[in-house]
């Protein structure tokens, strides 16, 4: 169980995931939103494009981790955290794995296609994982998000 101050530091930088989910609804796109964190420094920032970059691998995780190893100028984050709203899929975990990300923490689980239903974790061993941080905002955008889009 994270300390209180970790959980203060999560629920902050799970703040500004969820604002990165807020700019993917506002342009259509299925809100989800993440940042990288190195030590307590923000270095990169995204949120799903699939629909603006015609890329069904453009989502959030994917693209954070690529900014932060571009700002970094590195081929690891083994210091850095990942902060997203929605638990990754298998694809962004296996992302994760290779980019060996030294922490994630998400806020809503995805029972359809997160990486926590294929069982055998798909990320890097000496990756922290913390989840359910602000789970109940991330899940509310998401559903409100869905059920526009049936309207």
């Amino acid at each position: 169980m994270p300390s209180s101050d970790d959980l203060t530091a999560h629920e902050r930088f799970m703040h500004m995931a969820l604002q990165q989910a807020q700019y993917a609804m506002q342009e259509g796109e299925v809100p989800v939103g993440a940042v990288v964190v190195a030590g307590t420094r923000v270095v990169a920032k995204a949120y799903n494009q699939t629909e603006r970059l015609q890329d069904p691998t453009a989502h959030a995780e994917m693209l954070a981790i690529t900014a932060a190893f571009n700002y970094l100028g590195a081929k690891y984050l083994p210091d850095c955290t990942l902060y997203v709203t929605l638990e990754p899929c298998l694809m962004c975990a296996g992302a994760l794995y290779w980019g060996q990300m030294g922490g994630l923490v998400y806020g809503a689980q995805d029972a359809r296609k997160g990486f926590t239903t294929y069982g055998i974790s798909p990320l890097h061993p000496k990756t922290t994982v913390h989840h359910g941080i602000l789970a109940e905002q991330s899940q509310a955008m998401l559903q409100a998000f869905f059920r526009n889009l049936r309207r």
